[in-house]
């Protein structure tokens, strides 16, 4: 009975295997001095690379004309409705009918231009007639919201994206109906989404060593508790920005967002977390856009092990094709890939039951993105999808909390940051 008892009290002492990971891994990481050296270098690195004059379009010679837009007054944009009020009617008046030259969206019209690193429209056009029976809706909704953006120049005021559906719910029967049209009208005006005083819901938040002001307010987002400070939708409202931060931690997840701001990892590591829970908005990216090139800080993105995770990150990085009319406005570029690569996985001993299988949808989303130009161009993210592709298996961000809630404050990202693991 003894010998019994004595072998059931070994038993229970034995240490848990994922306990004895995080202590393996806690073992690898050097003084927080150490790792924050590491940072600086990189810091003056990223500025050195900020300080020459970035290329535009206009310095290539590219084989196809591009098109982009830029931003206008409210004053410009309605001149812009005004004259094209006019052109339409002229057309009407000499008998060749109502229709709108819309510049292509397609997949077709998209170029990815590698010494921008990032996605441009090329000027391609198609006619949107209004005695057609296929377009002739189309057509319609875009005539109601040059007018009511013209409404919007009139008395200088900001409305949402949901706002604007609302006005006439019969017509665009679905809001993405209407926001589709509203990019058009962009293309179309040649200005921004922005400019025409449409802006999306507040969905972005930050939190870390940045102050700026808000509308004329000063926001410290060290104070804005676990929650953070909601991105204005808005960016022509914010300004003076200022911050003592070494990086810009961008991640795809509201709950590692979450965890991240309640550890304080802004104080332990001087940086400025911000996320869009999940697909970038426009506010978020232009928002992330602006503290690069105002801060001149290194942006490490977190985001899941999965096809999905390096298409959000490649949106912040090369931009969207449904928006690359104005990549050059709404994308930051050199976004470093921090984590979580397929091939940490295994180098952190992720638990088996922790991955996921991947889905043919998974895979087939994952052999399209190494087809595409912004992915070839950079062998690291090759490889790393290669490897998911070929492993099939993916992992959340959440898959660390196997090893402990607050591992990945703690040991997973400053391991990262000390062995600079970036791509």
């Amino acid at each position: 009975m003894a010998d019994s008892t004595s072998t059931k009290s070994r038993k229970r002492r034995q240490p848990d295997p994922d306990s004895t990971t995080e202590l393996l891994f806690k073992n690898l990481l050097k003084p927080d001095s150490v790792i924050l050296q590491t940072l600086q270098s990189l810091v003056i690195s990223t500025a050195s690379a900020s300080s020459s004059k970035p290329l535009t379009l206009s310095d290539l010679s590219l084989s196809s004309s591009c098109r982009e837009v830029t931003d206008l007054s409210l004053t410009s944009v309605q001149s812009e409705i005004e004259a094209l009020t006019i052109s339409i009617v002229q057309s009407i008046l000499s008998g060749k009918g109502f229709s709108f030259n819309v510049p292509s969206r397609a997949a077709t019209n998209q170029l990815y231009v590698p010494e921008l690193d990032r996605i441009v429209l090329k000027d391609k056009n198609t006619l949107r007639p209004f005695a057609n029976i296929s377009s002739v809706r189309k057509c319609t909704i875009t005539a109601r919201i040059l007018s009511l953006i013209h409404q919007l120049c009139q008395k200088s005021i900001h409305v949402t994206k949901r706002d604007l559906f609302y006005t006439d719910v019969k017509l665009f029967q679905d809001q993405t109906q209407s926001d589709a049209v509203l990019d058009d009208v962009s293309c179309m005006l040649g200005c921004t989404r922005s400019s025409l005083n449409v802006i999306a819901a507040e969905k972005g938040v930050v939190v870390g060593r940045l102050i700026f002001s808000d509308n004329g307010d000063m926001i410290d987002c060290t104070k804005m508790g676990m929650g953070g400070k909601a991105i204005p939708p808005n960016i022509d409202r914010v300004g003076d920005m200022q911050s003592d931060a070494l990086f810009i931690l961008l991640v795809e997840k509201d709950a590692a967002y979450i965890r991240l701001a309640e550890d304080r990892f802004y104080n332990r590591f001087p940086c400025i977390i911000v996320t869009a829970k999940g697909q970038p908005d426009v506010a978020t990216r232009l928002f992330l856009r602006k503290m690069k090139t105002e801060l001149k800080l290194p942006v490490l993105a977190l985001v899941d092990s999965d096809p999905y995770g390096l298409k959000i990150l490649s949106v912040y990085g090369c931009g969207s094709k449904n928006m690359s009319y104005d990549s050059a406005n709404l994308t930051t570029p050199d976004i470093k890939w921090l984590g979580i690569r397929p091939s940490d996985l295994d180098k952190y001993k992720i638990p088996e039951q922790c991955r996921l299988p991947m889905t043919e949808q998974d895979i087939k989303t994952g052999k399209d993105l190494l087809e595409e130009d912004f992915v070839k161009k950079n062998p690291g993210w090759v490889e790393e999808l290669s490897l998911m592709v070929k492993t099939k298996q993916k992992a959340e961000i959440q898959a660390l909390s196997s090893f402990g809630f607050q591992y990945l404050s703690e040991v997973y990202l400053p391991l990262k940051l000390q062995q600079q693991d970036w791509l």
